[in-house]
């Protein structure tokens, strides 16, 4: 008799570790935080200057720091202790939210756009650093086998923020105004930085030959420039940060200038694609042996992309919080595929470098993308630009799938070669060529 494939038979082994259900807590609490961070100086940038290309600056910032940090941040989530490494960010988090607030709290009218582009700017770094070792203590704490049901529910955690954030900042906005808001925020960072005291990650220590940094980053990208499954995915993962998930950003500006609504409607457009995530994310979190991995995650893509290129000519509300709802269940196929092909495809000593590397893909499309669309928002209109920007990224990706096999075959995992070169990378996994 086939075995039950529903929630007990897929989720409970995996939420009956404490040690999964923490650092789960911790990625839910965490995402809150970010998202409704993001809504209240978005909208406070929008009172401020009136304008679509400074809006788009707050993303920019939020997203400039990954470039330049990444790599070491991967680095580090495979030399030192990743639960430390996660409590020094949110310590970060903190004391910048608390520095924030107390400049507003003392004169608001000494606010000014660049306090709000640093406090951003800082925030990216602390989750540059943060995810790889967030992402590969996952891995440490529930194995391969239970990986995809894991980072499903890892995205599940971030829709509930994606979703919580914004509302919760709309409704704090209208009510209590930015002092509130962000005195709120400050008790939802010190929150997760006491949660975050009771993780406890399986120790991994790395390889017990330590090679010095720069040599160490060149082999990860050896691998992953050997690995067509990786430059495929890496290739993606840039053109839907700079032409797809930048839209998010101007969600603010098409709820207040184009549909007409105030900030509390406003924080739920916001939240709508977050929706669709969590549907998405549940059904992928109760699947059995899931073997296309990168099937998964190049659909997930075209969905995002077709969606962003109508959503925004919509005149209603309702649809446009409907469409937006349905590119959220595309995004979660995206994003859950996106870390599960990274980790799968890479040995078990490289996968903190390898995430680093996917947050330098990020990091290297997303701010190139905000300054674009907004600059192009500000010459034509925000509805063209956005349009504009969907189209050109549904054409880049036909190369990716046209010409490798990351939607066509299925994903071997990639095993630890014993003994490297120094400036040596392990052959990329069987399944990848």
């Amino acid at each position: 008799m086939r075995r039950f494939s529903g929630v007990r038979g897929t989720l409970w082994p995996v939420l009956q570790s404490a040690d999964f259900r923490v650092i789960w807590y911790v990625g839910s609490l965490g995402e809150v935080g970010r998202r409704m961070e993001l809504l209240v100086l978005s909208w406070l940038i929008l009172q401020l200057t009136d304008s679509y290309f400074q809006l788009g600056l707050v993303l920019a910032f939020n997203n400039l720091s990954r470039p330049m940090v990444s790599m070491f941040s991967g680095y580090i989530a495979d030399r030192f202790p990743r639960g430390r490494t996660l409590l020094a960010g949110q310590a970060i988090n903190v004391l910048t939210t608390a520095t924030l607030l107390s400049v507003i709290a003392y004169d608001f009218d000494l606010i000014k756009p660049w306090h709000v582009f640093g406090a951003v700017f800082i925030q990216g770094i602390t989750k540059a650093i943060e995810d790889p070792s967030r992402r590969t203590a996952i891995f440490d704490i529930v194995g391969q086998r239970r990986l995809v049901n894991a980072l499903s529910l890892d995205v599940i955690s971030h829709n509930i923020g994606k979703m919580a954030g914004p509302i919760m900042g709309g409704i704090l906005l209208d009510t209590t105004g930015f002092t509130g808001a962000y005195s709120f925020l400050l008790s939802v960072h010190i929150c997760n930085l006491a949660l975050m005291t009771r993780l406890r990650i399986p120790n991994y220590q790395g390889p017990a030959q330590i090679e010095p940094v720069l040599r160490s980053l060149k082999v990860a990208v050896s691998y992953a420039w050997r690995s067509p499954v990786l430059v495929s995915l890496f290739y993606i993962t840039i053109v839907m940060n700079a032409l797809a998930f930048p839209v998010q950003q101007f969600i603010p500006a098409i709820g207040r200038d184009h549909l007409g609504v105030g900030v509390i409607l406003v924080g739920l457009l916001v939240a709508a694609d977050g929706f669709g995530q969590l549907a998405g994310a549940g059904i992928m979190a109760i699947s059995r042996d899931l073997r296309y991995h990168g099937r998964v995650f190049v659909l997930g893509s075209l969905g995002v992309l077709v969606i962003g290129a109508i959503f925004v000519w919509s005149p209603w509300y309702g649809l446009t919080f409907g469409l937006l709802t349905i590119s959220g269940i595309a995004q979660s196929g995206f994003s859950t595929m996106q870390s599960a092909v990274t980790m799968l495809a890479t040995p078990h000593d490289m996968r903190g470098r390898m995430m680093g590397l996917l947050s330098v893909c990020i990091g290297a499309g997303t701010p190139l993308g905000a300054l674009e669309l907004g600059a192009l928002a500000s010459a034509v209109s925000i509805q063209s630009a956005i349009s504009l920007n969907a189209l050109a990224g549904l054409l880049l990706l036909l190369p990716a799938i046209a010409f490798t096999s990351l939607p066509w075959k299925p994903l071997s995992q990639a095993e630890t070669e014993p003994a490297l070169e120094p400036d040596a990378a392990p052959e990329p996994a069987a399944g990848e060529a």
